[in-house]
């Protein structure tokens, strides 16, 4: 320890092996980002907008968006500077911060796709109770619980993590501040966090995954009992977003953080579908896939037109 200096900046040495195309990845990634905060910001505005989608649903929906543009923009403006540039530096409280809002915002939604499952279990299953079961009070508690629970996740993360001193290299060879580059400059054993860090992080994907498909058997078994054709479909459709969503979601998690040795190409793609892909997709799913959001979309469009053929119009 005292033949070293204490770490007190990281040099990020971004994707691994792609030297040499920093400008393609820039503008594909910085393309992916926008898409991302555009597709989130008008999903969140509609569903602000439009009383049609003042309900449980879209209450959920709408804090999905809002973690999606956060979630996004914890590594993406970072891993764009360098990638336009020669800084690479990220300071180590910046490290922390950004391993801290990582976890706290992923663990966030992963709670948050349990909880829509679970509202999507009520309104299948329960129809005539719904709006009693899942009232106000009920997804504001839930709501808040998805965030105190990410938060103190990621709390006991970076806790464990950053407990440990850094005093050699400070180069992380990854793109951004994760569990796996990060413990490797540790100056002590880190095979007790590595196994806390991973099994948290993992167990707690695949429970939440658990639940979500316990909800959904529950819903299928609730759907083949439903006589009407269209009633079948309506139900069907009701759910078929939040299930893409989830698999676009899950499937990264699960194949970056249980494996024991995973390869850091296969890792940093899994973590770009994850970070960028997963969020921008988002908005997609839910609007094309859903008959109020488009209706809702259509609505505000037709409202803002006219209100321009107005003013053109007017003296």
């Amino acid at each position: 320890m005292r033949n070293h200096t204490m770490v007190t900046e990281f040099i990020l040495l971004g994707i691994p092996e792609t030297k040499g195309l920093e400008t393609v990845l820039f503008f594909l990634f910085s393309s992916l980002y926008l898409c991302t905060l555009l597709g989130n910001v008008l999903i969140l505005t509609t569903i602000l907008s439009s009383p049609l989608l003042h309900s449980p649903m879209y209450f959920f929906l709408g804090n999905l968006s809002v973690f999606d543009m956060g979630f996004s923009s914890t590594t993406a403006p970072k891993m764009l500077l360098y990638l336009s540039g020669p800084n690479q530096i990220i300071s180590f409280q910046g490290c922390v911060s950004q391993l801290f809002f990582y976890h706290f915002l992923g663990c966030t939604e992963c709670f948050l796709y349990t909880v829509m499952a679970y509202d999507r279990f009520v309104a299948i299953c329960k129809p005539l109770r719904y709006m009693v079961i899942m009232n106000y009070r009920v997804c504001s508690v839930l709501a808040i619980v998805t965030w105190v629970g990410g938060c103190v996740h990621a709390i006991i993360l970076t806790s464990l993590i950053f407990q440990l001193p850094y005093c050699g290299s400070n180069e992380v060879r990854y793109y951004f501040c994760d569990i796996p580059a990060v413990l490797l400059l540790a100056c002590e054993d880190t095979s007790l966090v590595q196994r806390v860090g991973f099994t948290n992080v993992g167990l707690l994907s695949l429970v939440c995954f658990f639940l979500i498909l316990v909800s959904y058997t529950r819903i299928g078994i609730s759907i083949s009992k439903i006589h009407s054709a269209k009633g079948r479909h309506r139900a069907l459709s009701t759910c078929s977003a939040h299930i893409t969503a989830i698999f676009c979601a899950y499937g990264p998690v699960i194949i970056i953080y249980l494996q024991p040795n995973p390869s850091p190409m296969l890792g940093a793609i899994m973590q770009i579908l994850n970070n960028l892909v997963a969020p921008m997709l988002n908005p997609l799913i839910y609007s094309l896939r859903n008959k109020d959001v488009k209706l809702a979309l259509r609505n505000i469009f037709s409202k803002r037109n006219f209100a321009l053929e107005k003013k053109i119009r007017k003296p």
